[in-house]
């Protein structure tokens, strides 16, 4: 089972924007239809001197809206992430989020129906801006929670597949002893991670991580072909790592020097790191100099 999901998600990487976009692509469009149809079957009743194509526009218009906003809202979410120990702290960003939401579906939707319904011939006529607003919002306040919570969602089956890591809390004393002085700060480097997989769990050795990434607010630790998220920067991962061990090559990734293959220097006075995983990993130009490890004394 877990061979054949690590297969999948390997394959899956490749294509994973593509396969991101063609998905709000499909859900959006699959939603514009369904609601075009059912908004014309209700205005046909209702509003006999509507035209069949105004519900088409209006319902076009608002869905290829909220597709544009789905990179901001994602944007927003990773800055005021909904996690249980934030929530209190965030939900009222993403209350006040919502808000200006609607206001921006609003005024660009209208946008969009404005010019075309001029090259026809005809005048575009919301309702009352506040009455209007009310109305959308009630809408829109549901739609912003849809679209997080399938974002989230996305993102949490992602973790489960691909697999988080953390770092080992430290032993507790025993009962009635004092709890132990605390020690240097090279030895709080960790040298195992804590990995969660699929209901398992299972431990890495610092020693074997070959390379990690910048992932939003996670850092990919990449393992024997394997990667695994923890939840921080990559700035304050590095600081707890052996500097004479692990070195950044570039604004997004550090590798272990013990891990590298070869270096193949680009034109442009870049390289390409191919590590002995068979990976390959990019090294800027203004990190080139960490590859001779640090300094002496």
């Amino acid at each position: 089972m877990t061979d054949s999901v690590t297969i999948w998600l390997r394959r899956y990487q490749p294509y994973r924007r593509r396969a991101e976009v063609a998905f709000w692509v499909v859900v959006l469009g699959l939603n514009a239809a369904f609601n075009s149809a059912v908004a014309w079957m209700d205005l046909r009743r209702s509003r006999p001197d509507v035209q069949a194509w105004e519900p088409v526009l209006w319902e076009v218009s608002s869905v290829l809206v909220l597709g544009l906003m789905v990179p901001a809202l994602i944007a927003f979410e990773r800055r005021y992430p909904l996690r249980w120990e934030r929530l209190p702290r965030h939900l009222g960003a993403h209350l006040v989020a919502s808000v200006v939401f609607c206001a921006a579906h609003m005024a660009l939707m209208f946008a969009l129906r404005y010019p075309v319904y001029a090259l026809v011939g005809a005048t575009y006529r919301p309702g009352p801006w506040l009455t209007q607003f009310g109305y959308e919002y009630l809408k829109d306040v549901r739609s912003y929670a849809t679209l997080l919570l399938t974002v989230l969602g996305y993102r949490l089956l992602l973790l489960r597949a691909q697999g988080e890591a953390r770092v080992l809390d430290p032993a507790e004393a025993p009962a009635g002893e004092a709890p132990a002085p605390p020690t240097p700060t090279v030895a709080t480097r960790p040298e195992r991670f804590l990995v969660r997989k699929l209901r398992k769990e299972f431990l890495v050795a610092a020693a074997d991580i070959e390379w990690l990434q910048a992932q939003g607010n996670y850092v990919a630790l990449h393992v024997h072909g394997h990667d695994y998220l923890l939840r921080s920067t990559l700035s304050d991962f590095m600081a707890q790592l052996d500097p004479a061990r692990f070195a950044r090559v570039h604004r997004s990734h550090v590798v272990n020097l013990d891990r590298i293959a070869e270096i193949e220097p680009t034109d442009g006075g870049d390289a390409v790191l191919r590590m002995k995983d068979g990976s390959t990993v990019p090294c800027s130009r203004r990190y080139r100099d960490a590859l001779a490890g640090p300094a002496p004394g």
